[in-house]
């Protein structure tokens, strides 16, 4: 049993009511909440002193927080995680919100970047937050492999996929390469390349590296290993990750510390070439995740909520997310329905075109 589940089966009919119109009363307003406030709205009739008791027994219990001296209560994180574990009612996606998302996934000519751009401009303008979209990675079978010299310390690895799609990406070679090293480290690669993924192949060259290190100099050993890892890591997870809507969490109402800090967050997004941390939030598998405050340390020094949902193949394998961030004040029985619709439709649209 967790410790959020545990408390609420200690909480008698008339605590749990108190505590759920506190937190529905502060995300609605974003204001502390007085007993005389709640008095007029509690389903039986209570009077405004029994109601600070019981306010004082879940302050007591860590659910529910003063910021202020006499001022009325907000909930904890670990209240709001009480709420939304145990006593949110998550609310149907409304016919606005579906058509709005539907929309956005409608054209069939865009590229996958391209409609993904859209889904996490709809998301944030839904939601009044931030869009965080990862995009898949392109995982196309692989026909050839190429490395063309350009000069002695730049060089293209040119990846060309059965479906006809080109690419090349800069590196830097090991210093004292040749043409002839090229030759025998593209010729090395495509000896396994042929239709299997990057993925798959790079799994296959860590492997056969190993095992024929004397068939292959170092210098064209250095050549695979550095045109692979330009492929697997060198700016691509940075690309697949769309933010939208960073001006929502720069408004004028948030603590100046809480703007700067929000800020730094999408600084280091921006600048982070590894991502891993943002896929942590997807690693339980399907299903919308909500994280609140420091419960993920990626938004821990932003005062933010994250609620995120992963999209899959047609082999039901994770490939991307799909989330919003916001205040921990967020409308979470809103934007749960909208992430995990969302989640669905791309992970859906995304297989019917692969």
């Amino acid at each position: 049993m967790t410790e959020t589940s545990h408390i609420l089966s200690e909480m008698n009919q008339r605590s749990r009511e108190v505590f759920r119109r506190v937190v529905e009363a502060y995300l609605a307003s974003g204001d502390p909440v007085g007993s005389r406030t709640l008095s007029r709205s509690l389903s039986e009739q209570v009077s405004a002193a029994t109601i600070r008791n019981v306010m004082q027994d879940l302050e007591y219990l860590g659910l529910l927080g003063s910021p202020h001296v006499s001022a009325g209560r907000v909930p904890t994180q670990l209240g709001l995680r009480l709420f939304v574990d145990g006593l949110l009612e998550v609310s149907e996606l409304t016919e606005a919100d579906r058509v709005a998302i539907d929309s956005s996934l409608e054209s069939g000519g865009d590229t996958i970047p391209a409609l993904l751009d859209r889904v996490g401009s709809v998301l944030s303008g839904l939601t009044q937050g931030a869009s965080l979209v990862l995009a898949p990675k392109y995982q196309a079978p692989i026909r050839h492999v190429e490395f063309v010299s350009l000069s002695p310390d730049r060089a293209l690895v040119v990846l060309v996929t059965a479906d006809g799609h080109v690419e090349n990406r800069l590196f830097t070679p090991p210093p004292g390469q040749t043409p002839a090293d090229m030759r025998a480290a593209a010729n090395f690669i495509n000896a396994f390349a042929a239709g299997r993924t990057l993925t798959e192949l790079r799994d296959i060259m860590t492997r056969e590296i190993s095992a024929r290190r004397q068939e292959l100099d170092a210098l064209a050993r250095a050549l695979v290993e550095g045109g692979l890892a330009v492929w697997e890591n060198a700016g691509q997870p940075h690309e697949r990750l769309i933010v939208r809507g960073r001006a929502n969490l720069l408004d004028d109402s948030r603590p100046a510390q809480d703007i700067e800090r929000v800020r730094e967050l999408f600084d280091d997004l921006e600048r982070k070439r590894d991502i891993a941390r943002f896929l942590d939030l997807t690693e339980a598998g399907d299903g919308v995740r909500v994280f609140i405050g420091s419960e993920n340390k990626l938004f821990s020094l932003t005062g933010s909520s994250v609620v995120v949902s992963p999209y899959m193949n047609a082999d039901r394998r994770i490939i991307g997310a799909v989330g919003v961030i916001g205040p921990t004040r967020l409308n979470y029985a809103r934007i749960v329905p909208i992430v995990d619709y969302t989640a669905r439709v791309v992970g859906q649209l995304l297989a019917e075109r692969n």
